[in-house]
Order: C-alpha cells, then structure tokens, then sequence
C-alpha cells in the first residue's frame, strides 16, 4: 500500500505527504515539523525508518513559523496540533483495523 493510499481520507493527509517529501529533501516547512513531531507514528506506518533524523524542537519551530507568517500564531498553533493528534488517532485506527 502506497503511503497515499494509507493516508486517504485521514484529517490533514496532504499536509503530511506533503511534510514528508519536505522532511527527505531536508527543507524547512510547517508541514515538514508535522512529520517530525508525528515520527514515532509515521515510524510504526512504515512510512518513515527509524534511521530518520530525530529532531526534539519541532513544536517550537513549527510555533515560529506560523508567528513568522504574520498569522495568530498561538490559535493557529493549536488547531494544527489538534488536526495532528486526529491524524494520529485516525492513522492508529487504520493500522490496527487493516491488513497491512
């Protein structure tokens, strides 16, 4: 199963297929910090090895980049944090209920 394939229809899917070819290309990006905050995760998916860079300050550049852009950085912070923790629960349900 494609890494698309196992994300469709999961809360904020495009951000983290989107974060994890930012993630491997090494750049910098908010869907890039999502990826890492959501490691240990996309680890157990398969979607990522356990050889990939751990990187413990990604709520705080992800908090800075959103206050960078010029946006309420503290709401928006929190929403996106909460869409992740869905996309977590969501991708958890599909791992345990599928036939991977």
């Amino acid at each position: 199963m494609s890494p698309s394939e196992l994300l469709s229809g999961l809360p904020c899917a495009d951000q983290i297929l989107e974060g994890l070819q930012d993630f491997h290309a090494g750049r910098q990006s908010i869907p890039a910090c999502l990826v890492r905050i959501a490691r240990p995760r996309l680890i157990r998916a398969g979607l990522m090895t356990d050889a990939a860079p751990r990187y413990d300050g990604a709520e705080l550049e992800l908090y800075r980049m959103l206050a960078h852009e010029g946006t309420r950085a503290h709401s928006c912070y929190n929403a996106i944090l909460r869409e992740l923790i869905s996309f977590e629960h969501a991708l958890d349900h599909r791992l345990t209920t599928s036939d991977l």
